[in-house]
């Protein structure tokens, strides 16, 4: 880090994933159901981790930043299919969601005759 802009670009990349991560918390608490819970804790979480990494990666050189930069594609990679295979999970397993003006889009009704 030869800049005194890198160090304060990299505490605002920092400061941001710390805030959007408060954020995703304060979701997990007040969203009425497991859906709501995990999408929140899920796209926040990863957008609060990839800002806090990418301010790592600001921070630090070249090498390490590489590696930060792996991290990050493989968060970003995981975490969206991790979330969407424990939902089904938890469909499959009879935890229904709370449901608005869209329905129940997974419940397999019988065709009509």
């Amino acid at each position: 880090m030869s800049s005194p802009i890198f160090a304060w670009l990299a505490s605002a990349l920092v400061l941001a994933g710390a805030l959007v991560s408060l954020l995703g918390a304060v979701g997990v608490l007040r969203l009425p159901d497991s859906y709501s819970r995990m999408h929140a804790a899920s796209k926040t979480g990863v957008l609060g981790a990839v800002l806090v990494l990418l301010g790592v990666a600001v921070a630090s050189n070249a090498e390490v930043a590489l590696e930060v930069l792996l991290g990050v594609l493989v968060l970003l990679a995981t975490a969206p299919l991790a979330a969407h295979v424990l939902s089904r999970s938890a469909y499959h397993e009879g935890i229904r969601p709370h449901l608005g003006r869209l329905g129940d889009a997974l419940r397999r009704e019988k065709p009509p005759r």
